[in-house]
This record gives C-alpha cells, sequence and structure tokens, in this order.
C-alpha cells in the first residue's frame, strides 16, 4: 500500500514536474507546504455570500494550486484538493467551473467533494482570470470557443497527471454551466479512458457521430425552466444517447431554472441542489468505486 503524506507528495509532484519538462515547478505559495482546509468552508464570489449547497462536512482536505502541465509554452494551474487521510490511490474528479472562473467558490466545491473521498482538480480554462459581471464572463468564454484545442489539452494533460502522479485508478469529470458542456466533451475527448462524466445544465449536442466517442457513463442534471440549454436540446440529446445505446441518466428538474445549483445565482435552489448532490455522489460511487474511508 502507497502511503501519502504531504511530504512525499511533494516530493512526487516535483519529480514529476522535472519529468514534464515544466519550466518551473513552484506553487502558488512559492514552496511552502500544501495547506489543510475543512470540508464546512463557505466562499464569497463577485461580492455575494455562498450558501451551503450541501450538508457541511468535518472532513479535513489537504488543498494546493500547482502547476500539473505546460500548455502552449503556458504552464497550466489547476486547484487541488484531496482528503487528508488519504493513505492510497483513490478515485479522482476533474471539476469544471461554470462562467465565472476558478474562483472561491469553485474551489470551496472542490474542497467539498475532495471531502467526499475525491482526490480533485479544478482547472483553469480562463487563464487565471475570474468575472465579475456577465459581460466579463461572456467574454472569457468566447476566449475558450475561439480556441477549443487549449482547453482541450488542459483537460487531457489533467487527466494524465492524475493518473501519472497520484495514481487514480478511476477518473471523472463534472463541470457546471460553462464547465457542463466542457464535461461533456472531456467525455467525448478521453473516450474508454474516463470512468464517469456528470453534467450540470451544460451545452449538450444530438449529433451521433461526435456522440459515438462517450463511453463513459454519464449524468445529466438540468432545469426544466432553462432557457439557454432548453428542455428540448436536452430530450434531443437524450434520443441520440439512447441511439446510440449509450450507458446514460438524465434529471431534468421541474420549476427550477439555470444555476439552480450556484449559490451566486438568483436563481439558487437549496433543495434541488441538495438533490442533485446527492444524485451525483451516488453515481460517482456506483462507476468510480467508493472514495476514502
Amino acid at each position: 500500500m502507497i502511503f501519502f503524506d504531504r511530504r512525499r507528495l511533494s516530493v512526487v509532484f516535483l519529480m514529476t514536474c522535472l519529468l514534464l519538462g515544466l519550466s518551473s515547478c513552484g506553487t502558488e505559495s512559492d514552496g511552502e507546504q500544501p495547506t489543510s482546509a475543512t470540508a464546512d468552508t463557505t466562499a464569497d464570489t463577485a461580492g455575494e455570500p455562498a450558501a451551503d449547497t450541501q450538508v457541511r462536512m468535518g472532513r479535513d482536505v489537504v488543498t494546493e494550486r500547482w502547476p500539473y502541465a505546460e500548455v502552449n509554452d503556458q504552464l497550466a494551474y489547476g486547484y487541488f484538493a484531496f482528503p487528508a487521510d488519504m493513505v492510497a490511490p483513490i478515485p479522482a474528479v476533474i471539476l469544471i467551473h461554470d462562467r465565472w472562473g476558478l474562483d472561491e467558490s469553485t474551489q470551496d466545491l472542490t474542497r467539498r467533494l475532495a471531502a467526499e473521498g475525491y482526490i480533485v482538480v479544478a482547472i483553469d480554462l480562463f487563464g487565471g482570470e475570474t468575472a465579475v459581471s456577465p459581460d466579463t464572463a461572456r467574454k472569457l468564454e468566447i476566449e475558450v470557443f475561439e480556441n477549443p484545442q487549449l482547453a482541450a489539452d488542459k483537460i487531457r494533460q489533467a487527466y494524465q497527471f492524475l493518473k501519472d502522479t497520484f495514481g487514480a485508478p478511476t477518473v471523472a469529470s463534472i463541470g457546471f454551466g460553462f464547465g457542463g458542456g466542457w464535461s461533456l466533451n472531456a467525455a467525448m475527448l478521453l473516450g474508454e479512458e474516463l470512468s464517469a462524466s456528470v453534467i450540470y445544465y451544460g451545452q449538450v449536442i444530438n449529433d451521433q457521430e461526435k456522440l459515438t466517442a462517450v463511453q463513459a457513463p454519464l449524468l445529466g442534471l438540468f432545469a426544466d425552466g432553462d432557457r439557454v440549454i432548453t428542455k428540448r436540446s436536452v430530450l434531443a440529446f437524450e434520443v441520440a444517447m439512447q441511439a446510440l445505446a449509450k450507458e446514460f441518466e438524465i434529471e431534468i428538474f421541474t420549476d427550477v431554472g439555470r444555476g439552480f445549483a450556484d449559490p451566486r445565482s438568483d436563481r439558487y435552489q437549496a433543495e434541488t441542489a441538495a438533490l442533485a448532490w446527492r444524485r451525483t455522489l451516488d453515481f460517482l460511487g456506483r462507476h468510480m468505486g467508493a472514495g476514502a474511508n
């Protein structure tokens, strides 16, 4: 059994940096030990307090912002979190942020998921920028849409880092809104390498030729009042997945709108968010194996 402690993980991380040939292996804290946090942290984003979306957990998690690859001659950073009592490789999750970027609210969600027994890396598709208004969010989204290969490379490298450095036996993706669409993209990109994919009200397609690449079980959580990802588009996606005999579960929650799981949104619905979270944990548990004890 491999024993993970902070010192050993730091050594493994540095060795991996050297093997990858990264130009820098520094962390955000310039070499300090990873920090320990509890999963009951709440966050402030864009000046608004983030309400609890799940039951508070008392389990300690270790967190750190690390570079995990070099993409287009630039370091790709992720916000990593894993249980402080992790003593062997455990399942891992690639978390993809919504349109606001890898902000404190996303980091809080990363810690909460890690407290459930997963190694989690929240990747950053916005190059370190976060949005404080819909206009800036839209600008950042467009920049990614104009260069989708860069985002795809970050996802692929995050997967490889979790497998090679952490030894994760299984890896899943999960995304919210903007990131939900990229969670589907991750399923198409990684194919059978991915063990599960979760989409929270993200962009879906009904192109069967493209969806053929999806090999992982997929969970989609949508809102019947979403005017961006409409119920009609979700049903078309469902029909396409059925035609391809893919393994998937779709839930369209009634009487809620887009952003029902986002405490920053005025459409946030605590009960629906909690139900969706339980569905998510159950789905990941079934398809990835139980997290750390």
